[in-house]
């Protein structure tokens, strides 16, 4: 069996014209996948407000890690497959069940010491996070846009499309795939033949993946 593929959905994703699509290719899914939400229009009021009342980022970061788990309870409404798990041992029960878990990350990545409690750290970080912890698992962020062909994920933190501690996050061999808007007219028929949409990177190189 492949191993596991963590899905980061961006939030934004959620004011997008492919959101359903994006939605309905993963869970056509043959291999074993964890989805793991961003928090989009949530975190963006946490974001928005803190100027406002003050409050320091270690309770933006908690209060952007709940908006996570708001978007991630409305994509399990949405969908047919799609379940709540906030443990590594609820990722697994979901995925034997025949399930796609949605990371509910509170309970786990608050309790863990090695993450930074700032805005270093946000849904991109955290994926790739959860994939460093479970065996042999690649990772797929989906964007709102389409990732150059030839640029690296070292280009990619430096332009802020992933965050400031994506690349200290990743396992070092860990392969990583970023798709974007024009992934998504395949990514159903992909994911179904347990292949990844997207434009794979390998994490150790940090460069695009050679075509065969």
């Amino acid at each position: 069996m492949d191993g596991i593929l963590v899905v980061k959905l961006g939030g934004s994703c959620a004011s997008s014209p492919d959101f359903n699509r994006w939605l309905q290719a993963i869970e056509r899914a043959s291999r074993p996948v964890v989805l793991v939400p961003g928090g989009g229009p949530f975190a963006n009021v946490v974001r928005r407000y803190q100027p406002r009342l003050g409050y320091d980022d270690e309770a933006a970061h908690h209060m952007a890690i709940l908006a996570m788990e708001q978007f991630g309870r409305a994509l399990v409404s949405l969908g047919e497959r799609l379940v709540p798990a906030a443990s590594l041992d609820e990722i697994h029960a979901a995925i034997a069940a025949g399930k796609i878990p949605v990371w509910m990350p509170a309970a786990t990545a608050l309790a863990a010491p090695e993450i930074a409690q700032d805005w270093t750290v946000t849904s991109d970080s955290l994926a790739a996070w959860l994939a460093a912890g479970l065996p042999k698992a690649s990772l797929l962020l989906i964007k709102q846009i389409d990732v150059p062909k030839d640029t690296t994920l070292d280009a990619l933190a430096g332009a802020e499309i992933v965050d400031a501690s994506f690349l200290a996050m990743l396992h070092p061999t860990m392969s990583v795939s970023i798709a974007g808007p024009a992934d998504v007219v395949l990514a159903g028929h992909q994911f179904a033949d347990g292949a990844i949409p997207g434009h794979p990177f390998t994490a150790e190189r940090r460069m695009p993946v050679a075509a065969e």
